[in-house]
């Protein structure tokens, strides 16, 4: 059965929200890879603005259930 995630990648001012999608995957590995990929992308020196300091992933009822910094990454 596939659920909802959100999500979001976060600026470096607290509670600033860049970037904010929805994805139905099967499970929440497959949302983890995808905010993965959606924040190494918004960490490209190429990218205009702020580059992003973390990501977390939200579940359908309303549950950080992942979360990643530019610290975790070793950047």
């Amino acid at each position: 059965m596939r659920e909802t995630f959100h999500i979001e990648v976060l600026g470096p001012e607290e509670g600033e929200v860049q970037t904010r999608i929805s994805v139905r995957t099967q499970d929440l590995e497959g949302a983890r890879e995808r905010a993965l990929r959606l924040f190494a992308r918004a960490r490209v020196p190429q990218r205009s603005g702020a580059p992003a300091e973390a990501v977390r992933v939200i579940d359908g009822a309303g549950r950080e259930v992942f979360h990643w910094t530019r610290f975790d990454a070793q950047d």
